[in-house]
């Protein structure tokens, strides 16, 4: 048995991409070029509008296929694997220890810190909505055995409102996940994470840090080693460490930043 980790750009999503730009072709052929049942006015009319579904449609497919073979797993690129690896590398726990995974998806990141970790243990938390419907807890469950992975476990969760006490981690992570959640202060999500974190506990928080979702992150920093916290750097992933600049921009990950540190 192998793993199956998913790819952030559904299958589904660029196959009905790929059907709206057939359609929108087909049309203009049939409509809008031959003019079947149509006059000269209502072929324009058909024209624009099918030429613009089909290019705009294929276009859009094409950027998705792109970012597809950019995140597979199974890829040259491998680029997802290579963000959660990197990540887990900041992830550390005492013999003993407990760390949590906000938003895992379908179990990679809290796998590859269990894997990291077997003095320790890792526990994964999602809501696994309707956005992403393939990933589901028995999802993580089977990618933990097939990895051969026990020191890990899967439960419903909401990052707006963890639902552990304060201080119960040793260490705490999470991977593109807070930038999906509409509406939400994304100081307040890290404010919340960092709450059910041990004093001496870890952080690494990876996601598109833009200030337009996120606000002031050097503020942010700052703000938390008025805390007390310790070690807190913020680090642009887009700059060699994961990817370059203009991957970032060609695969829309611009602003992906690392937050990590100690409290």
């Amino acid at each position: 048995m192998k793993a199956d980790y998913k790819n952030w750009v559904p299958k589904g999503l660029i196959a009905a991409l790929l059907a709206a730009s057939a359609t929108g072709g087909l049309c203009f052929a049939a409509f809008g070029a031959a003019g079947w049942g149509a006059g000269r006015t209502a072929r324009i009319v058909w024209a624009v509008a099918a030429g613009t579904i089909c290019a705009l449609c294929g276009l859009l497919a094409a950027q998705f296929i792109v970012m597809y073979r950019a995140f597979s797993y199974n890829g040259k690129r491998q680029l997802a694997r290579q963000i959660v690896e990197g990540t887990a590398r900041y992830v550390e726990l005492p013999p003993g220890g407990r760390g949590l995974d906000v938003g895992c998806g379908s179990g990679a990141l809290t796998i590859a810190c269990a894997k990291r970790n077997p003095q320790g243990s890792m526990l994964g938390v999602d809501r696994w909505g309707r956005e992403y419907a393939s990933y589901n807890k028995p999802l993580c469950e089977r990618n933990a055995a097939a990895e051969g992975t026990s020191n890990v476990g899967f439960a419903r969760g909401d990052a707006l409102k963890l639902d552990f006490p304060d201080e119960s981690f040793d260490a705490v992570t999470s991977n593109y996940v807070y930038h999906n959640v509409r509406g939400a202060d994304k100081q307040k999500l890290l404010l919340e994470t960092l709450r059910v974190l041990k004093k001496g506990g870890v952080f690494a928080i990876h996601d598109l840090m833009t200030p337009s979702r996120y606000g002031d992150m050097w503020e942010f920093v700052r703000e938390l080693k008025r805390r007390g916290y310790e070690e807190v750097q913020l680090l642009d992933t887009t700059a060699g460490m994961f990817m370059s600049p203009a991957e970032a921009r060609r695969l829309m990950l611009t602003g992906s930043a690392l937050l990590t540190g100690r409290k």
